[in-house]
């Protein structure tokens, strides 16, 4: 029997606007039949940033979900290999990269603009963590929180040659450049890692509105503390940055596995039952 991903995971997504900036430019979308978690917060002029965080969003979710039932249709073909999920993901994020490099093109009022990226898929006990730029992913597993993407930013190069501490980091100008983002070039790379999940960790993905202005320490804390309610945690995070100032959009993101998934929780099977 096929079991939904909605039994095994708890999924709450919030996105604030923040205290400085008159729209949101981060996108955040979810499908927990699939497993499927997406956060993007988008830079450029004039609105330009909200136009491509909301097509990475939708790019890549419209792409996994038609590239689950292909994959499905074709598996039925003798001989076929299904692709692995991390392909399909590679893909859709290639796909992604490719339209909002030309929108940015053709379109004057969206030259430069681009997007960060981190995108989370959960299949067969194992958690696929694709990401660009420094929008990031935490885990919290017995009361401790790691985080575990590393920023794609001229801060991270520089704390990994030694040039600043962490420490000095924090109070950096340089904040917010990003070595990488989707759409900005005619390809990008995407980093790319695979994790065992166990059973009541949480995992949080946010934007830098989060993370710029609430220390690691206090997010582990406010976790904690409301880890009875996934909803409850998402909304005292939004608070906290709001309370330190508020200056970008902020996003958050959180997954509680509630039950193990192997294989026979199968997302291509979900997500078929789901269609049915």
């Amino acid at each position: 029997m096929d079991m939904d991903l909605s039994d095994a995971l708890e999924v709450v997504r919030l996105t604030d606007v923040g205290l400085l900036r008159d729209h949101n430019e981060d996108a955040i979308a979810s499908d927990v039949t699939m497993g499927f978690v997406i956060l993007a917060d988008g830079m450029g002029g004039y609105k330009a940033g909200e136009v491509a965080s909301e097509m990475a969003v939708l790019s890549i979710t419209v792409d996994l979900k038609e590239a689950m039932i292909n994959d499905r249709s074709n598996l039925e073909a003798v001989g076929f290999k299904k692709q692995s999920e991390s392909q399909l993901i590679i893909d859709a994020v290639k796909q992604a990269n490719e339209v909002i490099y030309h929108v940015s093109q053709t379109q004057s009022q969206c030259a430069g603009m681009g997007t960060t990226l981190v995108v989370g898929l959960f299949t067969n006990n194992k958690l696929l963590v694709g990401h660009i730029g420094d929008s990031r992913m935490y885990r919290l597993r017995g009361q401790v929180l790691t985080q575990i993407t590393e920023d794609h930013s001229l801060l991270q190069e520089q704390i990994k040659l030694g040039l600043i501490t962490p420490e000095q980091a924090r109070f950096s100008a340089n904040r917010n450049l990003v070595t990488r983002a989707l759409g900005t070039d005619p390809e990008v790379e995407l980093e790319l890692n695979e994790y065992d999940v166990a059973l009541e960790d949480v995992y949080l993905l946010c934007s830098d509105g989060l993370s710029d202005m609430v220390d690691d320490s206090i997010i582990q804390a406010a976790l904690n503390e409301h880890s009875f309610s996934l909803t409850k945690a998402a909304e005292v995070l939004v608070q906290l940055a709001n309370d330190n100032g508020g200056k970008d959009n902020i996003s958050v993101i959180l997954v509680k596995v509630k039950k193990t998934f192997e294989c026979n929780y199968s997302w291509y099977d979900n997500f078929l039952g789901w269609l049915k």
